[in-house]
């Protein structure tokens, strides 16, 4: 099963190859209507992940032209666009900046020239890579060096996080260890005091202290780390991929990583498919609910970015068991995500319902195909995302 879903997981991205780099999806009248068919910044990055340990060729080929793509787009203040179609030409900046596209760029870049240096890409897109820092550096909070944003402005675009975002910095974290950025140890501790607030710190910033005595008079200790916190608002759906992320990335300490790793499961979030990415869906009746997040009648509870369950993070689930040292749990894991692509004929649909595990969203999705193969490759590989 595992040797069968990489090579149907292969065959996808071959397919979803152009000139340009890899489409976030398969081309069809559905998926063209919702621009699916174009280069997008942070799919194209994480394919580009997945793609450089494919061990073919092609697959190098088109991450590193994705890759090119968007930076022949990049804004002129440094920002990666959220997607780009090369034979129109049009290129989408979002709303109010679509932050993650930029972080996960950087992190591809950094990744293929380590994995392919003949490839040169770090010193022929220097000069970009330094704009796209500037125009993220311009954003850091001077005093707690986390990256601020609007609501619905990275991957999960129709949810209500703002402020400083837990997805967003753990990004940033990554890419300020990969590019030995200044301030990066100023940038874990504020991430520690603010999205994991009931430790024993006091911290030295009044304002730190404030946000923190909010959350604890008005909310109880998890093993998760809040979604986002901004003044005297804070999400405690439980965002899990934010949570992989942060201990992946190393932003979160290690020694809570297990309790999280136990968290997840005891919601059976990992359950039929891996992995559910919010813990606790929100639903109408709360204070943070968004009218657009009923936009498609997508973000309703249990669906999309609101409780659904996405491959490509459960490709992440599986990276974060095996750096704990959870071999034979990270190998289960494989095999449901390897299950969950072969539903309807390898379908690798691009997520499924929370509950019911219904398929949903787009057929033949690129970013499932590529986190399957680095995920697996994290089982028998010497893979190491940060140096």
């Amino acid at each position: 099963m595992l040797e069968q879903c990489r090579r149907e997981a292969i065959a996808l991205l071959l397919e979803n190859s152009t000139p340009s780099g890899v489409l976030a999806s398969a081309r069809n009248d559905r998926s063209s209507a919702r621009n699916y068919d174009a280069i997008f910044g942070r799919d194209a990055a994480i394919c580009a992940l997945g793609m450089a340990v494919s061990g073919e060729d092609s697959l190098v080929q088109a991450a590193e032209q994705g890759l090119l793509t968007l930076a022949r787009h990049q804004a002129g203040n440094g920002q990666i666009p959220k997607y780009v179609k090369p034979e129109t030409g049009e290129v989408d900046f979002w709303y109010a900046g679509c932050i993650d596209a930029t972080l996960w760029w950087l992190i591809a870049l950094h990744f293929l020239d380590r994995t392919h240096p003949r490839l040169t890409l770090a010193e022929r897109l220097s000069q970009h890579a330094e704009r796209a820092l500037n125009w993220l550096s311009c954003q850091e909070h001077q005093g707690w060096h986390l990256l601020p944003q609007n609501e619905a402005s990275d991957w999960a675009d129709i949810m209500p996080r703002s402020g400083f975002v837990l997805y967003t910095n753990a990004l940033w974290y990554w890419v300020k260890r990969l590019y030995q950025l200044p301030c990066t140890g100023e940038t874990r501790r504020f991430a520690q005091q603010l999205f994991h607030p009931f430790d024993a710190a006091v911290p030295f910033q009044k304002r730190v202290r404030l946000m923190r005595h909010y959350i604890r008079n008005r909310s109880r200790s998890t093993p998760f780390m809040l979604s986002w916190v901004n003044l005297s608002a804070w999400g405690e759906e439980v965002d899990i991929f934010g949570n992989i992320l942060a201990y992946l990335t190393g932003l979160g300490y290690p020694s809570d990583a297990c309790r999280m790793v136990s968290a997840v499961v005891a919601l059976r979030a990992h359950e039929p498919h891996p992995v559910r990415v919010v813990g606790v869906p929100i639903d109408e009746h709360s204070g943070v609910w968004r009218s657009y997040m009923a936009r498609h009648r997508q973000n309703l509870p249990w669906q999309y970015h609101n409780g659904g369950a996405w491959p490509f993070v459960g490709g992440f689930w599986v990276m974060l068991l095996a750096a704990l040292g959870e071999k034979a749990m990270a190998r289960e894991e494989l095999i449901k995500m390897a299950h969950s692509s072969r539903v309807n004929g390898w379908e690798f649909n691009e997520w499924f319902h929370g509950r019911s595990g219904e398929p949903m969203g787009m057929p033949r999705q690129s970013w499932n195909a590529a986190m399957y193969l680095l995920a697996g490759h994290s089982l028998t590989g010497d893979l190491r995302l940060i140096i």
